[in-house]
């Protein structure tokens, strides 16, 4: 029986909101699940986090098996206790990042440099498997195949026929794994480029293995939108109804309403948090440079209409300021921000499903931010 299990109070349309139950809690859907890769959301810590209602995090397998290790992590009590973070955690098993690296691929696995000393490390569905059981994760991911778009039909099918043989070997292995947290889930991806048969096939084959989850992933890497939401829209409906579909990689507020509106129930992205740390305000009005000189001596909040802890107390000239001289807590309060922004997105996104409005928010969520 899954540990995992959604359950859908509304729906509008094919959008569905509710909480996913787990072995360690629930959490509500559509959610968005900030990005810390190494172990912490870069400049903020689990209290920020908390402070912002954070339900979900994400921790990447590639980055903790490098440093500072899984079995250091396993040592100070896994990814929870290791990080201070009380609530949900996710790990990807760093099969996009290795894919950017351009490893040696094979049907067994993949080959790859460190980014840190440059060792080779070898990368197997099972050794993945075994890393996030170490590192504790509530929910892991399997090692899939991301081919870089646009692809050749050709490198499409072998990412789509790699990826089901390692979701099968990833599935198998969990299951026998002792060195894990007990619940602990394990989610299939799909993959398929932007081709929708592919798409369809590649999920029916991680269904059949009847995983806790399902991530969708190869899409928000260059792709036209229209060629990822015809993507999704062939991908959804495949995917069953009492587990959750996570949409891997996509944050902006867009996608984000595009992608609820087709079913997609949680997601993540280094965006908005990268964003900030560069001054690429995300507001109610849209995307705001903090940079431009304009702000210098404006004494009004990032957005008025925002009620995150930055915007209630300090300028956009005293924020302009810290960016500018390379004040360190500049992006601390900046990736409050605009984490903020998307978190009440995602609230909104939910009441809106709740009322059967959620036309009109991805209405103003385009007119806002320009189609």
């Amino acid at each position: 029986m899954s540990p995992v299990r959604v359950e859908v109070t509304a729906t509008d349309g094919a959008a569905r909101t509710g909480r996913v139950h787990t072995a360690r809690g629930t959490y509500p859907l559509p959610a968005f699940m900030p990005v810390g890769t190494r172990g912490a959301v870069k400049a903020l810590d689990s209290a920020d986090l908390e402070a912002l209602d954070v339900e979900v995090v994400l921790a990447n397998t590639y980055h903790l098996m490098l440093r500072p290790g899984v079995d250091v992590v396993a040592r100070l009590g896994g990814l929870h206790r290791f990080t201070g973070w009380g609530r949900h955690t996710l790990t990807d098993s760093g099969g996009y990042q290795v894919h950017s690296l351009r490893p040696a691929v094979d049907d067994d696995g993949v080959s790859f440099a460190s980014v840190y000393d440059g060792a080779t490390v070898r990368l197997t569905p099972e050794s993945a498997v075994e890393a996030q059981g170490l590192i504790g994760a509530d929910i892991q991911m399997v090692l899939d195949v991301c081919a870089t778009l646009p692809a050749t039909p050709e490198v499409l099918r072998v990412a789509v026929d790699r990826t089901a043989a390692w979701a099968g070997r990833a599935r198998r292995h969990h299951r026998q794994l002792e060195a894990r947290p007990e619940g602990q889930a394990i989610f299939g991806i799909v993959q398929g480029g932007t081709d929708p048969r592919l798409r369809e096939e590649s999920a029916r084959r991680t269904v059949e293995l009847d995983f806790d989850g399902y991530g969708i992933g190869g899409l928000s890497v260059g792709e036209p939108r229209a060629a990822m939401l015809e993507a999704l829209a062939a991908t959804v409906p495949l995917l069953p109804a009492d587990r959750p579909r996570y949409l891997m990689g996509v944050g902006d507020p867009i996608g984000l309403m595009e992608a609820v509106a087709l079913g997609v129930d949680q997601f993540d992205c280094v965006g908005p948090t990268r964003m900030a740390r560069h001054g690429s305000m995300l507001t109610s009005s849209g995307r705001l440079n903090l940079r431009n000189a304009v702000h210098a001596t404006d004494d009004q909040p990032l957005d008025p209409s925002c009620a995150c802890s930055t915007c209630a107390r300090w300028s956009k000239g005293y924020l302009r300021h810290l960016l500018g001289v390379g004040e360190p807590t500049a992006w601390r309060l900046l990736s409050i921000h605009n984490l903020a922004y998307v978190l009440d997105l995602m609230a909104e996104a939910r009441a809106a499903i709740a009322e059967g409005t959620l036309a009109a928010l991805r209405a103003r969520t385009t007119e806002v931010w320009g189609g």
